[in-house]
């Protein structure tokens, strides 16, 4: 018997909403893709996590399988065990850039850095989806604060 409870749609939808259906790690956006993306324990209920809202993130199925029950890792340029990107006390272009062609992201930070490297947000995979997403126009994501300035023409 597992001891994972089930979320309810309502919060599933919740997290959702506020994730604009895109993996709030890599960025890849849910619409496009084959498999439903999961519904993350920021804090895994294994180390004493919740259901709560605020513990929860969207991410893809990539994302979720290699962040496993981890918080952190070592930055291999400053050799110092750093927390993990969290997508509720982070905010995630204080930790990551797009590459200039937009197909990699960059870590800014030692945060961002080893999130790179452990959920591998750069494999080759996400990589081809991110080019022919670019082709069409569909990629990269706009975070709210440049959309709204388009928006409104700042």
């Amino acid at each position: 018997m597992s001891s994972r409870s089930k979320i309810s749609e309502s919060i599933q939808k919740q997290v959702h909403q506020r994730a604009k259906c895109l993996c709030e790690y890599c960025h890849a956006s849910e619409q496009w893709q084959y498999v439903q993306f999961t519904v993350d324990h920021i804090m895994p209920l294994s180390l004493g996590g919740t259901d709560n809202l605020e513990n929860l993130a969207l991410a893809c199925f990539h994302c979720n399988r290699r962040k496993t029950n981890r918080l952190t890792a070592t930055d291999l340029q400053s050799g110092e065990e750093v927390l993990l990107f969290n997508p509720r006390q982070h905010i995630w272009s204080d930790h990551f850039i797009w590459s200039v062609d937009g197909l990699l992201i960059v870590g800014l930070t030692p945060i961002g850095r080893v999130t790179v490297t452990v959920l591998a947000l750069n494999r080759e995979r996400v990589i081809n989806i991110r080019a022919a997403d670019k082709e069409i126009g569909r990629h990269p994501p706009m975070d709210d604060l440049i959309q709204e300035k388009i928006d409104t023409n700042e």
